[in-house]
């Protein structure tokens, strides 16, 4: 959950710190000294804890107000005052429970019950995006990693991007230079034990709507990962994620295999090269031998320029196939994005890059893609 504690007592906010991180490491937990007027990343917590000697009208006049303007968000306050004026007041102000001060006991189960209510609340079906390199180089990491920061920008949709490449997969780092807490590996390895918080807690966070599953720093961990492994993540994911998107890799093993078959859509990535062409032919023949629908499957052409001797003509011709998405050739861009580690929408947002992967992520929402800005309408947006 994303909770807000409100107290101007540091050894209590100390206190509940630690008592929320110890009951669940996978919630974010904010500190504040007052209550707010708004929040300031304008994403609504699930939960505003207040916690402070006495409550006054006024401390209950700014919470209705909040809860007002925030129809979701519970409330709990901290406080020895228990007189039923008092609790009749707080829950007109739309308090969910007023709780004793220290009461741990009873702040986790009042927890539970809210954690229990925004799980019914949020029943999600999310759909499984896959891309596989038909050539290795093809940019299909690149592509995963950034898209799915596209698909999660306003924090509208969650998404979460699964590394299945299990021999060398790097996909995290392409977004983010944080150490992941675990491993698809290590999450395996507890497969018994996988719930929704097991899953989160295991993510990097790269915004709080988008979040990357690493791959095993070792290869010799891909034994760890089993294709029924596969079945229970994804079942997990799609009912936690709007989009799951997996980096496959290039190699189809048991795993990749179950992957795929588990995905809705499959995205092939190459370029205008005779090798690619061949590669691609190949693994298409491999995907209709699978018995995947021919709308299942779903070209992107990565690095395309418009003097390449192969044209986007040839390779449907080639294909038999129409090429959905071209991801136009902007290597300075791309090679800055991928050395910081820094996705290119957050780094140069005006690249045709960038803008290509907006237009992809607006066609798998349905949405109209945001309009180009001219020069002058930037320099405007600047003064």
């Amino acid at each position: 959950m994303n909770i807000v504690i409100v107290s101007k007592n540091e050894v209590q906010l100390k206190r509940l710190t630690r008592l929320l991180r110890e009951r669940s490491a996978a919630d974010r937990v904010t500190l504040l000294a007052s209550i707010p007027d708004i929040f300031d990343n304008g994403v609504t917590p699930d939960l505003l804890l207040l916690e402070q000697e006495q409550t006054g009208e006024a401390e209950l006049e700014r919470l209705e107000l909040l809860g007002g303007r925030h129809p979701s968000l519970a409330i709990i306050v901290q406080c020895p005052q228990q007189s039923p004026q008092f609790l009749l007041r707080s829950m007109r102000a739309g308090v969910r429970e007023v709780l004793q001060p220290d009461d741990d006991a009873a702040l986790c189960a009042a927890l539970r019950r809210i954690e229990d209510k925004l799980q019914k609340q949020v029943t999600r079906k999310g759909q499984v995006l896959a891309f596989v390199s038909c050539k290795g180089g093809s940019g299909a990491t690149f592509i995963a990693a950034n898209l799915g920061y596209a698909l999660a920008a306003g924090e509208q949709r969650k998404v979460a991007l699964l590394d299945l490449n299990l021999q060398f997969g790097d996909a995290a780092l392409f977004v983010s230079d944080h150490k992941p807490a675990a491993t698809l590996s290590q999450l395996s390895q507890q497969i018994v034990r996988l719930d929704a918080s097991l899953l989160t807690a295991s993510m990097i966070q790269i915004t709080p709507a988008y979040s990357v599953l690493a791959a095993a720093d070792d290869p010799a961990h891909a034994a760890d990962i089993e294709a029924d492994h596969i079945d229970r993540l994804l079942t997990l994911a799609r009912s936690q994620y709007d989009y799951i998107l997996l980096d496959v890799g290039r190699g189809l093993d048991a795993v990749s295999v179950r992957a795929l078959d588990r995905a809705d859509l499959i995205f092939p990535v190459l370029q205008a090269t005779l090798p690619y062409v061949r590669d691609g032919k190949r693994l298409l023949d491999v995907f209709r031998g699978l018995g995947y629908r021919e709308d299942k499957i779903r070209l992107i052409l990565n690095r395309y320029a418009s003097s390449d001797s192969i044209r986007v003509a040839d390779l449907e011709a080639a294909y038999g196939k129409h090429v959905y998405k071209s991801i136009p050739n902007h290597y300075e861009a791309v090679a800055a994005s991928v050395s910081q580690g820094v996705p290119i929408l957050k780094l140069a947002s005006h690249n045709p890059v960038s803008r290509a992967l907006q237009e992809l992520a607006a066609s798998l929402a349905g949405e109209t893609p945001p309009a180009a800005q001219g020069w002058v309408s930037r320099l405007l947006a600047r003064t």
